[in-house]
This record gives C-alpha cells, structure tokens and sequence, in this order.
C-alpha cells in the first residue's frame, strides 16, 4: 500500500513538472504578445531570470515599432545581467543604448553595460585589454552625466580598482627584471612607468627600486665602469631621500648611499661604523620580511565593489 503510494506521488511530480515544462514551452513558441510579455514580468520578480530572459528575447521581434518595444529590450539584458551573464548583457546594453538613446531606460543600461564590462575584466597578471576598455567608457559616462549622476561613488570605486589593476601590472612587470638580475633593464622598465604615468600609486616601491637597481648594477660592474655607475645610484637615491624624506626604504637606501660613498672614496665615516650599519639593516630586514608574511596571511580578501540592483520588482509599461 505504501509502495502503490509512493508511485502516485512520484507519478504527479513527474507531471507536474512536464505541465510547467509545457507551459513555458508554450509561451516560448506562442505569438501572443500579451501573455508572453506578463509571463516575462512575472518570471523576472520571481527571480527566474533565465526563463525571463528567454521569453523576452522570443517577443523581441514581436514587438518591434511598438511602444513596448525599449521596455522588452532593456528588460531582456537586465534579466541577462542578474543571472549573471555578463557577456550577454553587456552586448544587449550596448545594443539598446545604441537604438534607443533617448528611452528613460538609456541611463541605467548605460551604466549597466559598463558594471558588465567591469565584471568581465581581468586580474592583474592577465590581459588588461578589457581593463583599459572598461576605463575608457566609465571615464566617458561621467563625462556625460558629470560627477553628480546616481552612480558617481559606484563609478569611481570601479576606476579606482581599474586602475590600480593596471598599476600593479606595470609595476610587477618592471619587477620581474629586477628578481632576473637584469638590473640596466629592470631601472629602465621602473623609470619608463613613472614617465607614462607619475601618479602611479606604487610610485614609493618604484623610487625605491630604480636607486637599488642603480646600485646593483654598478656594484656588479667591471672597475672601470663602476665610479660612474655609483654617481647615477647616488642621483636616484637624492631623488628618492628628496621626494620620500621619511620612509620605509630610507633605512637601506643610507647603508647603500655610505657604501656608494666608500666605493667612490668619499665615505667619511669608520670601517666599524659601516660594519654597524649593515648589521642593523640586515636586522631590520628580517623583521620587515617576517612581518610582511604575517601581514598576507591576515590580509582580508578584496570584494568587488557594490552596485545598485536595478529592477528588483517592476511595474508593467
């Protein structure tokens, strides 16, 4: 008895389910644009966003030249964005903007195609072609719309990780000459940044960089080289002590100075006292170094700045 009761439950499951199949099935291939575009509604504010999306991308066609064509548009990349299909959405955006300009949904599909541009970038170590992209348009909304538009603060969260994106990938790239020992190139690639960009926000650890690059290039030079090499280090660590006078850097940028100094026979001090400096700095080193493994381990992983949720819960046109 039980048995036979189970089959009947499991029996009207299985139909239940091919009724709400059939149904939507229904609605996919019908011409009615009246229920169609009711069911789309009611699927978005259920949260059933790929079936919203589904049916109102099948009643696009329907409706186009009608007055509810835009809203069917818009709705059909909103559904797209909150499923989280970036890629389409920003391709139904950018579409939208470019057919209805002057709809009262162009703003946020604008902004909304840029959110999806955002989110379909890349981290730093990747191709930063979508990157630069996704400024370029951000940058040009604000520009349109100015600073006071709704979505200046979630604008400007986006560029500013857009853009430290970018400058942590220029500066690890120089970076990586550096770790190969390639100390000419590595000053080169460090100078090159600050040149196509001064306002770099790794522009400290770059200063830094391009002195100890100096520095090591010279100490690993031929005799005959090495007295010139030492001025240029001693020119990057003057530019470096007057730009940064206090710093965490300025501590071995000094013991190298005095030994640059020595090596050119303009050190002043005592062979003990350089002895002494190196200590400390080798000192210092070590609790720099294990501080900064304590300080990734604790490190709270970035989040992705919050944007409005447009159409939570709409109204039909």
């Amino acid at each position: 008895m039980n048995g036979l009761r189970k089959l009947f439950w499991c029996g009207a499951a299985v139909l239940s389910l091919a009724s709400c199949k059939s149904q939507y099935d229904a609605l996919m291939s019908s011409n009615d644009v009246d229920s169609k575009y009711k069911a789309a509604f009611d699927y978005f504010n259920e949260g059933k966003y790929q079936k919203a999306a589904g049916l109102f991308e099948s009643m696009s066609v329907l409706t186009e030249g009608t007055s509810k064509d835009d809203t069917v548009q818009y709705y059909w990349g909103l559904s797209n964005y909150k499923f989280k299909d970036y890629i389409t959405a920003e391709a139904n955006f950018s579409k939208f903007v470019a057919t209805y300009p002057r709809s009262p949904f162009a703003e946020d599909a604008r902004f909304l195609r840029l959110d999806c541009l955002y989110r379909s970038t890349y981290r730093y170590e990747l191709d930063q072609n979508p990157t630069r992209l996704a400024i370029s348009s951000i940058s040009e909304y604000v520009k349109d719309y100015g600073w006071s538009n709704p979505h200046a603060a979630e604008c400007q969260a986006m560029l500013n990780d857009l853009n430290e994106r970018l400058d942590h990938k220029a500066y690890e790239s120089a970076k990586l000459y550096y770790n190969m020992e390639d100390y000419k190139a590595a000053r080169v690639a460090f100078r090159n940044i600050l040149k196509d960009d001064a306002d770099n926000i790794y522009r400290e650890d770059i200063l830094f960089y391009i002195a100890k690059s100096s520095y090591k290039y010279a100490q690993m030079s031929v005799p005959s080289k090495q007295r010139e090499r030492y001025m240029i280090f001693v020119d990057d660590y003057l530019n470096f002590i007057g730009e940064i006078p206090v710093s965490d850097y300025t501590k071995e940028l000094r013991f190298l100075y005095a030994k640059a100094q020595k090596a050119l026979g303009k050190y002043a001090g005592t062979e003990e006292e350089l002895m002494a400096k190196e200590r400390d700095f080798e000192r210092d080193r070590k609790i720099s170094l294990k501080e900064e493994k304590t300080s990734k381990k604790q490190k709270p992983q970035k989040q992705v700045p919050e944007n409005r949720e447009a159409g939570e819960t709409v109204e039909e046109k």
